[in-house]
């Protein structure tokens, strides 16, 4: 493998399109030589969402980190990794699926829920299947700038960037998402 995205957002193309992935916004939190394994930032589930707050009684927002495995729970979390089962996505943010240390540190006072964003399955690529998407433009590459993983994102953050990109970006952020009814 010759160069890691982790780290890095890839922005769906309008090549992409009727699924998860249609507009998406993912970050990649590892990728290696046999694959990658990132999280969808700007799809909330509102159905799961709703069913929670009716639970708990209070706000909590689930966002759909991909098509693999909705049954797992992942956690982006700002700060210092609070337990060794945490993976650095960079020096400000890490990755667990603790739920309990989160709940318990939550409870305590030491983490706040706003720096914590929750997120039902994953996006994975099998060995050089994320390069051979981005060769074939279905996905387009950027550094992070300055970008808050755990904000309560929606498709602004898709239209946001896109828009930040310019050229002919700039003609994809503005399109219809049908675009077949441009």
């Amino acid at each position: 493998m010759s160069k890691s995205y982790k780290g890095k957002i890839l922005i769906s193309t309008p090549d992409i399109s009727g699924d998860i992935f249609s507009r998406s916004v993912v970050l990649i939190i590892d990728h290696n030589e046999e694959g990658a394994f990132g999280l969808i930032l700007n799809k909330k589930n509102k159905h799961v969402s709703e069913s929670l707050d009716k639970i708990l009684g209070y706000k909590v927002d689930i966002y759909e980190g991909g098509p693999v495995e909705n049954d797992k729970v992942f956690y982006i979390v700002k700060g210092k990794p609070l337990s060794k089962f945490a993976l650095p996505i960079n020096e400000e943010y890490y990755l667990t699926e603790d739920s309990q240390k989160i709940i318990d540190e939550i409870l305590n006072g030491n983490l706040h829920i706003y720096d914590v964003k929750v997120f039902s399955g994953y996006s994975g690529w099998a060995a050089k299947q994320l390069e051979t998407e981005i060769l074939n433009k279905s996905w387009t590459l950027v550094d992070v700038y300055n970008l808050d993983f755990t904000l309560p994102n929606d498709q602004n953050l898709w239209k946001n960037i896109m828009q930040n990109l310019g050229g002919e970006f700039l003609l994809w952020a503005n399109a219809p998402e049908d675009v077949s009814l441009n």
